[in-house]
């Protein structure tokens, strides 16, 4: 179980068959204090996942580079010889769950929306005159 940020769109790859695959890389954080120096660490762990046929195309389509995903799978590590003769191996996430937490659609959507409530909101008696409710300093 993973919960993080797509580092860049989804890439799909199509098969004659009519199966397909979409593959993105998942960026998990973890944050702590240093207990020496006491400073915030933010330690960041990329994470290869594949995801099949129509889950792969709803990815595709609803997701996009920075958007926070919740995932299920199991891990699957192969190995392949690279055209160069040599032997290269990967670690993948084979997706089998999988919930959107926020996509930019829907944070541009929300943004928009409070745009609009802020200047509904907007309180021009008040000292600090036409800023909204929201942007209060206090």
């Amino acid at each position: 179980m993973l919960i993080g940020h797509l580092g860049d769109d989804v890439k799909m790859h199509y098969f004659d068959a009519g199966n397909c695959i979409g593959r993105f890389q998942l960026a998990t954080n973890e944050v702590y204090i240093n207990k020496v120096t006491n400073e915030k660490i933010t330690s960041t762990e990329w994470h290869n996942l594949v995801v099949r046929n129509k889950a792969a195309e709803m990815c595709e389509k609803y997701l996009s580079k920075g958007d926070k995903i919740y995932v299920e799978g199991r891990i699957k590590s192969r190995q392949w010889q690279a055209e160069d003769g040599s032997m290269k191996h990967t670690t993948e996430i084979q997706v089998t769950e999988f919930t959107f937490l926020s996509t930019k659609k829907d944070a541009d959507n929300n943004r928009q929306q409070t745009n609009s409530d802020a200047t509904k909101n907007t309180n021009f008696d008040s000292p600090n005159k036409g800023l909204p409710i929201n942007d209060l300093p206090f």
